[in-house]
């Protein structure tokens, strides 16, 4: 069966990335009826950072070389590890559970919010691979960080993803869209740059639907 993992990460109640977020899944949806859906909002249920005893997990996996999720628990030795289990368990049963993970984000100070980057801690043990899993993230940016613009250099949120992804957990099936210039329905001194942003929004939905479809078309290939 089908599973979406869908995780927000904006601290804004309404915003664009969410938006944009909330109508993946509802198409992912719709197009797979009867599928498991999992949604978890990391700003509005913040993951706690790690711990001592989350390395110290990690230090005993290494010297055991666990690499089967299953097998993680017998590397537990003390309470404070037991604790710092039970906060991992339920991220990683939700992660290792999903065929398709929806990442939304904001784009803070040249980057991923923190709250998700406190998930991705959590959630990342030695040697482990998610090469089937897909992965989706839609961003939002209050400027254009887009190649040949003065800001490119400075985009550490889709890089830093991408790297992460593909060097760590082995994924080669990592997709990205972005609404850019998006401090231009608050910002005054951005007004002259509006029409660009409504461009860029536009793009946005329009990938976001093929995406989506093209979900659609990827599961009824592999039945």
């Amino acid at each position: 069966m089908q599973h979406l993992l869908h995780l927000d990460a904006s601290a804004r109640r309404r915003s664009f990335s969410r938006e944009l977020g909330a109508r993946f899944a509802r198409n992912w949806r719709a197009a797979h009826p009867g599928a498991e859906y999992t949604h978890r909002d990391l700003a509005a249920d913040p993951v706690p950072f790690i711990t001592e005893a989350w390395t110290e997990i990690c230090d005993e996996l290494l010297r055991a070389g666990i690499t089967d999720p299953a097998r993680y628990p017998s590397a537990l030795r003390t309470d404070t590890q037991r604790a710092a289990w039970a906060i991992v368990s339920p991220l990683l049963d939700e992660l290792l559970a999903a065929d398709t993970v929806l990442i939304t984000m904001p784009m803070y100070n040249f980057s991923i919010p923190a709250s998700l980057k406190a998930w991705i801690d959590q959630v990342t043990f030695p040697r482990m691979s998610l090469a089937g899993t897909r992965f989706v993230v839609i961003a939002a940016r209050g400027g254009s960080y887009l190649p040949g613009t003065p800001r490119a250099e400075v985009e550490h949120q889709e890089r830093y993803l991408r790297h992460f992804f593909a060097g760590h957990f082995g994924v080669t099936d990592a997709a990205f869209v972005a609404a850019e210039l998006t401090n231009t329905v608050v910002d005054p001194t951005l007004s002259h740059l509006a029409d660009a942003h409504a461009r860029s929004h536009a793009d946005a939905i329009a990938e976001v639907d093929r995406l989506s479809a093209e979900a659609e078309t990827v599961t009824e290939a592999a039945r």
